[in-house]
């Protein structure tokens, strides 16, 4: 198995080349990709965070809308909304607007 100063030793050797040509290129991006891959895999791949078991919204209006949200991550839920709001901001600024003065 290669290890990582052998890599090293490797990306040295074809920086240093004077006049490198496409072969030297393509060594070079694929020892940089191994070498990405191996830091990866010496990073614990764990979390402390846990997902909540419950609903994360109480919010219910009887919508579609809040019956799609209801078992939801309030993050992937705000990334979608500020997305919507983002579109929103060009397409009709004046709603947008009104939009966020209620905020």
């Amino acid at each position: 198995m290669i290890t990582e100063q052998e890599l090293r030793e490797a990306i040295a050797e074809c920086q240093g080349q004077r006049n490198p040509n496409a072969s030297t290129c393509m060594k070079l991006a694929s020892f940089y990709t191994i070498l990405d891959h191996i830091k990866e895999e010496q990073v614990p791949k764990y979390s402390f965070a846990t997902k909540p078991e419950t609903s994360s919204f109480d919010y219910d209006s009887g919508t579609e809308f809040s019956d799609k949200i209801k078992d939801a991550d309030i993050n992937d839920v705000l990334a979608v909304v500020d997305e919507l709001m983002t579109t929103l901001s060009a397409i009709n600024p004046r709603l947008y607007a009104g939009v966020m003065r209620r905020l």
